[in-house]
C-alpha cells in the first residue's frame, strides 16, 4: 500500500484516456520566485495543528509558549490563551477561526476578534459559509445546546449536529434533540419530529434538503419535506450537479441496493462509491456480490474483478467516460470505458483533464512509484505525493510532486523542478496552477515555510 506523511507524501493518483502518446505542451524554461512565509520553530509547534489555506498560500499553527498556547498565522502571534482547538480557514483564504479556552470556558476567535464565551463548543461545529462572509457554531450553555450564526444566538435544545451552510451561504441548517425526539431545524424554523435524525444536506442550487430520519428501528429519507420508502439503514445520499435528481444507499435485511429518484435498483451484498455524471444524467457506483466486484453504471453491471479500489470511480468533466481502478489476484490497474490498462503493484486515481483529453494515475513498481499519463510511464521515484497530480485548466500541462533520495520537487510534464527539503501536500496544501502557465505550492527549506510561484516559459 502507499504511504503518506506530513509533508513528503509518498502517494499520488492519475490517468490516461488512450494509449496515445502524450500531446501536453512542453516547455523549456521554469521562472522561480520563493517568498518566505514563516519560521517554525518545530519544538514549539502542537502535533498536528499546521493548516494550510485552501489557496495553499497561508499557514496556521499553534504553538506553546510559556504555559500558554496562541495560534500563528503566516508567522504573526495571536493572544495566548490557556489552550487552543481546531484551525480553520474560510473557502477563499482571507478568514480564520479557531478554538480557545480561557479557563473554563471555551470561545471561538474569528479573525482574530473573540466570540462569546461557552461551557463547550460542538466539535468540529464551527464552520464558514461557502461565500466565505458568515460563521456559525455550536455552543453549550448549562445542559443546553444552541447554533450561534453570524453572532447571534438560535434556539436552545437539548442537543444538536450535523451543522451546515447551503451551497448559495443564504441558509443554515441542523439537526436537534429535544427530550426524546430529533428534527431539522432550517433557518430557525423546526421540522417534523421523528426518533432520530442525521444531515441535512443541501441540493448545489440550494433550492433542496435531504436528510435521514429515524422511526422505531427503521430509517427513511427525507426528500423536499416528504418522507420516503422505509429501510434498516439509509445513507449517505448525492444530488446531481443540477439538483434534478437524488440517489442514495439503502440496506434491506443483509442487502444494500442504491435508489435513483425514488426508483430501487438492484440489491448487492455491499456497495460504494456513488456519483453522478458531471451532465448528471449518468449514476455509477461498485457493487459487490459474493467475492466478486464490479461497476454498476446506469444499473447496467460491469465485468467482475476481486476488487476496486474505494475512491477511485470517476467520469470525465465531459461526462463521455469513466474510469477506476480494480484488482485481480495481487495486481492492480486502471479501467477506462471497459479497457483494461497495465497492471502495477498498486494504482490509485484516475484523474481526467479538463478537456477530457488526458488522464493519469500513480503506479507502484517494487518498492518505486511512478506517474502514467495518457499511457506512457514516467520515471520511476522513491514516492509520489498523495493527491498532489493536477493538469492546469487549459489541460497543456500536469503537474505533480516526487520524492526522491530525501528531497521534494514539482514534476511538470516529466521534468523536475528545484528542489526542496519537503513540498507540503497534506494539510490543505497542495499544487495550485494560476492560469495555464503559472503555478504556486508551499516548500519547506529547514524551519522555513516559502510560497513558490513558478512561470512556465517555452
Amino acid at each position: 500500500m502507499f504511504k503518506k506523511s506530513l509533508v513528503l507524501c509518498l502517494a499520488v493518483f492519475c490517468f490516461s484516456i488512450n494509449s496515445t502518446a502524450l500531446a501536453l505542451q512542453k516547455f523549456t524554461e521554469r521562472i522561480i520566485s520563493e517568498n518566505l512565509i514563516v519560521q517554525v520553530d518545530s519544538a514549539s509547534v502542537l502535533q498536528g495543528s499546521f493548516k494550510v489555506s485552501p489557496g495553499s498560500k497561508r499557514v496556521a499553527y499553534v504553538a506553546k509558549e510559556g504555559d500558554k498556547w496562541l495560534v500563528v498565522i503566516d508567522g504573526k502571534k495571536g493572544k495566548p490563551y490557556d489552550g487552543i482547538g481546531s484551525i480553520i480557514f474560510s473557502p477563499d483564504s482571507e478568514r480564520t477561526a479557531y478554538l480557545a479556552k480561557a479557563g473554563d470556558k471555551i470561545l471561538v476567535v474569528i479573525d482574530g476578534r473573540e466570540e462569546k464565551p461557552y461551557i463547550g463548543i460542538g466539535k468540529d461545529s464551527f464552520i464558514f459559509s461557502r461565500d466565505s462572509k458568515r460563521v456559525a457554531y455550536a455552543g453549550r450553555t448549562g445542559d443546553k445546546w444552541l447554533v450561534v450564526v453570524d453572532g447571534k444566538e438560535q434556539d436552545q435544545y437539548d442537543n444538536m449536529g450535523g451543522l451546515a451552510f447551503s451551497p448559495d451561504s443564504k441558509h443554515v441548517a441542523y439537526g436537534a434533540k429535544m427530550g426524546d425526539k430529533m428534527f431539522v431545524v432550517m433557518d430557525g424554523k423546526k421540522g417534523k419530529l421523528y426518533d432520530s435524525v442525521t444531515g441535512p444536506i443541501f441540493s448545489p442550487d440550494s433550492k433542496r434538503v435531504v436528510y435521514a430520519a429515524k422511526t422505531g428501528d427503521k430509517w427513511l429519507a427525507v426528500m423536499d419535506g416528504k418522507d420516503g420508502k422505509q429501510y434498516d439503514s439509509i445513507g449517505p445520499f448525492f444530488f446531481s450537479p443540477d439538483s434534478e435528481h437524488t440517489a442514495y444507499v439503502a440496506k434491506t435485511g443483509d442487502r444494500m441496493l442504491v435508489i435513483a429518484d425514488g426508483r430501487e435498483q438492484n440489491q448487492y451484498d455491499n456497495l460504494g462509491g456513488l456519483i453522478f455524471s458531471p451532465d448528471s444524467k449518468r449514476v455509477a457506483y461498485a457493487a459487490k456480490m459474493g467475492d466478486k466486484m464490479f461497476v454498476v453504471m446506469d444499473g447496467k453491471k460491469g465485468k467482475q474483478y476481486n476488487g476496486i479500489v474505494g475512491g477511485s470511480l470517476t467520469f470525465s468533466p465531459d461526462s463521455k467516460h469513466v474510469a477506476y481502478a480494480a484488482k485481480m489476484g495481487d495486481k492492480k490497474f486502471v479501467v477506462m470505458d471497459e479497457k483494461e490498462g497495465k497492471s502495477h503493484d498498486d494504482v490509485a486515481g484516475p484523474i481526467f483533464s479538463p478537456d477530457s483529453e488526458h488522464t493519469a494515475y500513480a503506479a507502484k513498481a517494487g518498492d518505486k512509484m511512478l506517474v502514467v499519463v495518457d499511457g506512457e510511464e514516467g520515471k520511476q521515484y522513491n514516492g509520489i505525493a498523495d493527491g498532489s497530480l493536477i493538469f492546469d485548466p487549459d489541460s497543456k500541462h500536469m503537474a505533480y510532486v516526487a520524492f526522491l533520495e530525501g528531497k521534494g520537487f514539482v514534476v511538470v510534464d516529466g521534468e523536475e523542478g528545484k528542489s526542496y527539503d519537503g513540498i507540503i501536500t497534506s494539510v490543505g496544501g497542495g499544487i495550485i496552477f494560476d492560469s495555464s502557465d503559472s503555478l504556486h505550492y508551499l516548500a519547506v527549506k529547514g524551519s522555513d515555510v516559502f510560497l513558490v510561484e513558478e512561470k512556465i516559459k517555452g
